[in-house]
């Protein structure tokens, strides 16, 4: 416990880093997953075609090796100076989009056929079915496997505290140097995870019954 007490400041500041970490990729994951699992299901195929290569490449992509990419090649070429988190966030968000895509798609692919092929028969648009009909569907099918990409992007968020971030899996290195012992130092950081993605598990149990209440 005394490592806690000792050093409760340095905890927080390791915990928020984690938790900013894990909020600000998770969004950016979604939302680029989103974007990328409408362009896998389109009719026009170079955004097929962009879509498939997104996919294929971020997930045989080693997230060392982004990481590694993008503070080590990106500032040099593109953005000079750029901030550490954002370099984190950019990685993490574009990595787990892949997988997000995927089970958006493999929840768009659930929806019967049927009921895309009536819309168009009144005129909608590709977007508009996308929208209104078959991604409310697809999410429902699609949240167990979202949930556990979450909670990987919280655990991967260790590898950003490699790479000038404070978080929680960083600090264990400031606190071993001042003698303290490793594994009462680890327990403590698995218990500040643990409370993250216990969070997540349970935001996503509450929107599963939410939305089985709606079926």
């Amino acid at each position: 416990m005394d490592v806690l007490l000792d050093n409760l400041e340095l905890f927080r500041e390791g915990f928020v880093g984690t938790l900013s970490l894990t909020a600000t990729s998770a969004l950016l994951a979604l939302v680029l997953g989103l974007i990328i699992a409408g362009f896998r299901v389109s009719p026009v195929p170079p955004l097929r075609l962009f879509g498939t290569v997104w996919v294929t490449l971020l997930r045989n992509t080693p997230l060392t090796l982004l990481f590694l990419v993008a503070f080590f090649v990106v500032p040099q070429i593109l953005f000079p100076g750029i901030n550490s988190f954002l370099l984190a966030v950019v990685a993490l968000g574009m990595y787990t989009s892949a997988y997000i895509a995927e089970a958006l798609r493999s929840g768009i692919n659930t929806v019967p056929m049927g009921q895309a092929e009536a819309a168009r028969s009144i005129g909608m648009t590709f977007t508009q079915i996308l929208r209104m009909i078959v991604l409310p569907q697809a999410t429902r099918a699609a949240l167990p496997p979202l949930s556990s990409f979450l909670i990987a992007l919280t655990k991967n968020s260790a590898i950003a505290g490699a790479f000038n971030n404070v978080d929680l899996f960083n600090i264990q290195k400031t606190l071993s140097n001042e003698g303290y012992n490793i594994l009462v130092i680890f327990l403590w950081i698995t218990l500040g995870y643990l409370a993250i993605t216990f969070t997540i598990s349970g935001l996503f149990r509450l929107l599963e019954r939410r939305m089985e209440v709606a079926r």
